[in-house]
């Protein structure tokens, strides 16, 4: 723990706390836990609310009670997390792009806004709006305000065709945060790697936008080749995102999730992740901008991956996946609710402390035979064939005490009790 964070963390972890005083029903060693990982941030204000990062709602919400109550205390099997396509139209071209093969019927407004409130009453806190450009979306306003009371909205825009009016508009109808996509503190390169001139000049007028606003969380959402990570390129970006003045860099690396990037070099081993998650902690504690690297969230000394456990993607035609990197549908929302279709997914999805795409992309290649996505039954025959590691530390101790899950899941969490399987 960072003693000095710590510290610094009091006012605000007290405001967290008269805001939410049942946590004093959260098993302690989860409590334990959760305040050790907050303590590697620098607990922030941005309007009214109090921030660790953006991944998570503000501690003082209503979002985040409704977390402590249905996934710290009751420990509820739906999911915590959420994200949903609401086009895949995209005038940008990534090369990295994870949504570019898909294809199918588009979800309308009113599809979008039923499944975004199902996934709410399903246990989600926290709804990731992604494309495609969301922006392209003129309904984004209303599927904000749709489900943005007691659960926290983000929304991951390339901030291509963002309006003054439109910052306004989702501002107004509750979204928490922002995180606008920016590769390299260089314009040519961003603009090279993704294929469209100006998208590096329509970010930082994006990001303008939205920090006039006052009161949104804003940030950078970052991804990173191996490259920039292996010759220590990162940390000259991150003090580029610094000298914007943004809240946070959301860190990602490039995912195997496109044929392109099925290749060992090309995939980030642990020295790397471990390599950003000193350097995240080293700008933390200097606490002038939050560095979030997924790779630390989903670590296996914090959450691990939750793809298909408490994590869940519904793309913009309605397909369901574990998560945005993994091209793999378990059904579509246009033909079951998305209840059923979490269920049967979360029965072969039991947490892991790797990534899951990252550990079992060549799976993928092995099915592969030319498809781009793998539908159910490719996906549910693909699964025979996955590999889980141990559960991370967080969800050791949130199974401990005989919590048991169905199938492969209570398989791995008698493995993480050192019980024999």
């Amino acid at each position: 723990m960072n003693t000095a964070s710590a510290i610094r963390n009091i006012p605000s972890m007290t405001r967290a706390f008269l805001a939410n005083p049942q946590l004093l029903f959260v098993k302690p060693s989860i409590t334990r836990f959760m305040c050790s990982y907050m303590n590697k941030f620098r607990v922030r204000t941005v309007g009214k609310n109090v921030i660790v990062h953006s991944h998570l709602p503000p501690l003082n919400s209503a979002a985040y009670s409704r977390f402590v109550d249905r996934h710290l205390i009751v420990r509820m099997p739906g999911p915590s997390h959420a994200q949903i396509g609401v086009t895949n139209a995209c005038p940008q071209d990534c090369d990295y792009c994870y949504n570019k093969n898909r294809q199918g019927r588009v979800m309308d407004t009113e599809t979008i806004i039923g499944v975004a409130r199902r996934l709410k009453e399903m246990g989600v806190v926290w709804l990731g709006l992604t494309g495609g450009e969301p922006l392209l979306n003129r309904d984004l306003p209303k599927i904000v305000e749709s489900v943005s009371a007691e659960c926290a909205v983000k929304l991951f825009t390339t901030g291509c065709t963002l309006t003054p009016r439109m910052a306004v508009d989702l501002k107004s109808a509750g979204l928490f945060s922002v995180s606008v996509s920016l590769d390299h503190w260089d314009e040519e390169t961003h603009d090279a790697r993704r294929r469209y001139k100006g998208a590096f000049r329509g970010a930082l007028k994006a990001l303008n936008i939205f920090k006039s606003l006052g009161g949104i969380d804003v940030g950078v959402s970052a991804v990173l080749t191996p490259e920039m990570i292996r010759t220590d390129q990162t940390e000259q970006f991150l003090h580029f995102l610094q000298s914007l003045g943004v809240h946070e860099a959301w860190l990602s690396e490039v995912k195997p999730s496109l044929e392109e990037f099925w290749d060992d070099r090309l995939v980030i081993n642990e020295e790397d992740r471990l390599k950003l998650v000193r350097l995240q902690d080293r700008y933390n504690s200097e606490g002038i901008m939050t560095v979030n690297y997924l790779g630390h969230f989903e670590g296996k000394e914090c959450f691990g991956c939750n793809a298909g456990h408490k994590m869940v993607y519904v793309d913009a035609f309605g397909e369901v996946s574990p998560c945005v990197f993994t091209p793999m549908s378990f059904g579509n929302v246009h033909d079951r609710d998305i209840s059923g279709i979490f269920a049967e997914m979360s029965e072969r999805f039991p947490s892991d402390s790797k990534c899951f795409i990252n550990r079992n992309y060549r799976v993928l290649q092995k099915h592969s035979d030319g498809r781009k996505i793998f539908d159910r039954e490719t996906s549910l025959k693909m699964m025979d064939d996955v590999n889980f590691g141990e559960l991370s530390a967080f969800f050791k101790l949130y199974y401990r005490g005989g919590i048991r899950t169905p199938g492969m899941q209570g398989k791995i969490i008698q493995r993480s009790m050192g019980e024999s399987v």
